[in-house]
């Protein structure tokens, strides 16, 4: 198990109700608490077979035994950012190795390679406010004609739309007219909450330095994207210092932002990922089971409907075991681009991973960067949606002809 001072788990049973006593009210529809959700997640491991038997029978619910995946290309529009957070290696200063803002041309050359190997989603992955900082990376927008990165991220996706894919961004913290304003232009969006406690924005923290990663600033901005009828993407980040409450709590809090607007359309578990580079070099990182007692409490806190999602690229040994722990979809996946946020873990082979998810039982198949339930004129704006009803038909009737 994870060898962090800050995680504990107790046995679970003198705690008021017994696992079984909450795997029961989960599969019977009850809705989870925060005290249920911890007991869930640090449960013993003579119960953790309980836990994600309960888990995949309430995915088997909602999902079936489909299983799916975003063909993606990953646009790394700028690395500059804000924030400095003690985990991350994809921030960069100006003059740093390594530090880069897309252009325009380059933006349109990956955006029409990557549509012609396949791909259907444009990931705008960036660093928060870099303009904030940097006078220099003020100086490169105004050379671009805009005032602001998420001007400039508009103009990309309009740039990716025009080569055949569709928009989604991850651009962190963002004003509710920010938002409106990209609505047009994305088939979704999305913004890690990684954890609700505030302690991680306190003196020696990860998330010190780190002023967009206020998790009260977080919870606003995903609730804002609901009352925006935003499908939008979000997730926890398991291992960066949070206690085992602080992620169940994380779970509750997008299950209740959820329930105030219905447009979580998934929920990444994602696990820390220990880099020489990094100030956590030395960090532990989550187990599998760390994980798999995350996704499966995920799944029973949060439901049959919902996408509960495990990046494939960051545990390539554990397919069968977050299989097992009640996820259905394994997010974006690229055939041109690597994940930049974490390099090292290259993405799976697509043919090779569905064959994995067949032996294990299920049946991969692709998706668009919004998923089917959000394909609708609730939640698509008018100026994308007939490009995405489109493709996706184009995707249902590949998957008729047998072609994942």
């Amino acid at each position: 198990m994870m060898a962090s001072a800050q995680i504990s788990r107790v046995s679970g049973v003198s705690r008021g109700a017994s696992i079984r006593e909450i795997l029961d009210r989960a599969l019977a529809g009850k809705r989870l608490g925060d005290d249920d959700a911890t007991l869930l997640i640090e449960c013993p491991d003579r119960d953790l077979d309980a836990l994600m038997s309960a888990a995949a029978e309430l995915r088997d619910r909602g999902k079936g035994r489909d299983v799916t995946y975003s063909r993606k290309v990953f646009l790394p529009v700028t690395n500059l950012c804000r924030d400095r957070c003690t985990y991350c290696t994809f921030r960069k200063d100006p003059g740093d190795p390594g530090a880069w803002t897309m252009m325009p041309t380059e933006i349109e050359q990956w955006s029409r390679r990557g549509a012609e190997l396949g791909c259907k989603e444009a990931l705008m992955c960036l660093g928060d406010k870099p303009e904030v900082a940097f006078k220099s990376y003020r100086e490169t927008l105004a050379g671009l004609g805009v005032s602001t990165t998420i001007e400039y991220v508009g103009r990309a996706c309009e740039i990716a739309i025009d080569a055949g894919l569709l928009p989604h961004t991850n651009a962190g913290l963002m004003t509710a007219a920010e938002m409106r304003a990209l609505r047009p232009l994305n088939a979704s969006m999305g913004l890690m909450l990684e954890n609700i406690s505030p302690r991680l924005r306190t003196s020696g923290g990860v998330h010190q330095a780190a002023p967009d990663k206020d998790p009260a600033l977080r919870i606003k901005m995903i609730d804002e994207a609901g009352a925006l009828k935003i499908p939008f993407t979000t997730g926890i980040l398991l291992g960066i210092g949070e206690t085992i409450a602080e992620r169940a709590k994380s779970l509750t809090a997008i299950r209740d932002t959820h329930e105030r607007h219905g447009h979580i359309q998934e929920v990444i578990i994602q696990n820390f990922r220990a880099k020489p580079e990094i100030a956590m070099a030395d960090a532990p990182e989550p187990d599998a089971y760390d994980m798999a007692r995350a996704i499966a409490t995920a799944r029973l806190v949060l439901g049959p409907s919902m996408n509960v999602q495990a990046p494939p690229n960051l545990s390539p040994n554990q397919i069968e075991l977050f299989l097992n722990a009640g996820i259905n979809d394994w997010g974006g996946i690229s055939p041109l681009s690597k994940d930049y946020v974490n390099p090292e873990a290259p993405w799976p082979h697509i043919e090779m991973l569905g064959e994995r998810c067949a032996r294990a039982g299920f049946k991969l198949g692709e998706r668009l960067a919004i998923y089917p339930e959000y394909i609708n004129d609730e939640w698509l704006d008018p100026a994308i949606a007939g490009r995405v009803r489109t493709m996706h038909r184009a995707i249902q009737e590949s998957s008729v002809g047998g072609e994942a």
